[in-house]
């Protein structure tokens, strides 16, 4: 059944009480132009398709019908026809409304004789000011004012008759929304060249950002890579190299060694979660914090109150980063470390794990093996105590501290480098010299990723005992 919206508008107009069906299948859009000419001071009434509105125009003849071209079980086409063979309703304006823009639909409406044709979407108050010129324009029963039109139309033949009012009607309606339709492009056009001179602004403004932000990017690695080891440590029984390729201008790693005094060497490599600024800044700031700078209250070389030297242990070490690195003061941001003391005397290293990739030991004529060691890292949990692992070096061992850019790098199928291949890799190199070694290896991981490049920051640090 269909459904009788009515009402009127707040301010009197002249369309008060005038009736109008609408055909529409969208009941969204149903609603919307109902209340709208209802507001105007329209009876309106509703069918959801043509065939339940025909037969609400037949039980109550409307002055006017707005009808949807698109609609199951009668079309607005066939409902106009239908109407205008009638002849009881043929002079009911009607105005057919389509989302179509095809000039056959302007030959359909006039073989089945509407009177107007609107394209979606449209403003209303151009369709009010149609349903007007319809309504004050009346149109004649007469079927001797008929005509009988041949088109050819791509290719196809129509023939149509409509009364001259009919056409003149339908043609202007075409007319004008051509012309609406036009407007409405110009409108759009003028927007979109003041969207595009606003766009071009603002791409200046981000050019200029981006140059700026280019050059903060640039000093801040330059930086960062002075921070670095630039001359190994002094020993007649150490060996040592070290490779640090980032992934992006400013990485999350960091690497050092250095020594702490005549007969202990430090060494660590730190790996910040996440990659770009915030991860960098938090990387140089715990290298500026791992530095032999010998006072009470520092870090890895304490003086005592009798003025002698105290190395800290490495568990210590990671204990106090853990209270000053707590990860909700640093943006959710933490990082994994390993940190090892080797006594250039008694050969004996010291180290402790926050959480990274386990120290590599190769021994000549053995496979190299993983010095496995747990612990969380650092800005998780307060209050927590690491362990501390002792291993003695012998003459021909070289270490390898690392970070996870080397068995977790990927190749063009997403493949991890892993640790397996790793440790063989290391293991061919044994007779290289440990410049060397460290050289292979970086070549091999970047030689594994070399389609999408490797997508974390690569830092290996190796010491050797000499022979």
């Amino acid at each position: 059944m269909a459904s009788q919206l009515s009402g009127s508008s707040d301010t009197p107009t002249d369309n008060e009480g005038i009736d109008v069906v609408i055909a529409e299948d969208n009941r969204l859009q149903a609603k919307v132009l109902a209340d709208r000419l209802t507001k105007a001071g329209y009876q309106v009434r509703v069918a959801v398709n043509g065939r339940e509105a025909l037969e609400e125009i037949r039980r109550q003849r409307p002055a006017l019908l707005i009808s949807d071209i698109e609609m199951p079980e009668m079309t607005g086409h066939e409902l106009c026809r239908e109407i205008k063979n009638d002849p009881q309703l043929a002079d009911v304006p009607v105005i057919l409304l389509s989302t179509l823009a095809d000039p056959v639909d302007i030959i359909r409406g006039l073989d089945c004789g509407a009177d107007n044709y609107v394209t979606k979407p449209y403003r209303m108050s151009y369709l009010q000011s149609r349903m007007e010129s319809l309504l004050q324009t009346p149109l004649s029963s007469e079927q001797d004012d008929a005509l009988e039109l041949n088109v050819t139309l791509m290719g196809d033949r129509y023939t149509v008759k409509s009364g001259r009012q009919q056409v003149l009607n339908l043609l202007v309606s075409t007319f004008e929304n051509a012309v609406e339709k036009n407007q409405e492009l110009l409108r759009f056009n003028e927007e979109l060249q003041t969207a595009k001179q606003q766009l071009s602004r603002r791409n200046t403004e981000l050019e200029s950002a981006n140059e700026r932000m280019q050059r903060d990017l640039t000093a801040a690695a330059k930086i960062q890579h002075s921070l670095l080891p630039t001359a190994s440590p002094t020993s007649d029984r150490m060996q040592f190299a070290w490779k640090y390729l980032p992934c992006d201008e400013l990485a999350g790693d960091f690497l050092n060694v250095f020594q702490l005094d005549d007969d202990h060497i430090a060494l660590f490599v730190v790996d910040v979660s996440g990659h770009g600024v915030p991860s960098s800044l938090l990387s140089v700031t715990v290298g500026r914090v791992l530095v032999p700078h010998v006072t009470e209250s520092a870090l890895l070389v304490r003086q005592n109150p009798d003025g002698t030297r105290r190395i800290v242990p490495p568990r210590e070490v990671a204990e106090e980063l853990n209270r000053r690195f707590p990860m909700e003061d640093q943006g959710d941001l933490y990082f994994t470390m390993v940190y090892g003391v080797i006594n250039t005397k008694t050969l004996q290293m010291t180290y402790t794990s926050a959480g990274h990739n386990a120290i590599v030991l190769a021994r000549r004529d053995q496979l190299p093996k993983m010095l496995s060691a747990e612990g969380f890292a650092i800005g998780w949990i307060e209050d927590i105590q690491y362990d501390e692992h002792t291993v003695q070096l012998e003459p021909g061992d070289r270490v390898y501290l690392y970070s996870d850019g080397i068995p977790e790098a990927l190749d063009e199928n997403l493949k991890e480098f892993d640790e397996p291949r790793m440790l063989e890799l290391m293991r061919r190199c044994q007779d290289q010299s440990v410049d060397q070694a460290v050289d292979t290896v970086c070549k091999a991981v970047a030689h594994w990723c070399r389609v999408h490049g490797p997508k974390d920051d690569v830092s290996l640090l190796a010491v050797e005992v000499k022979s």
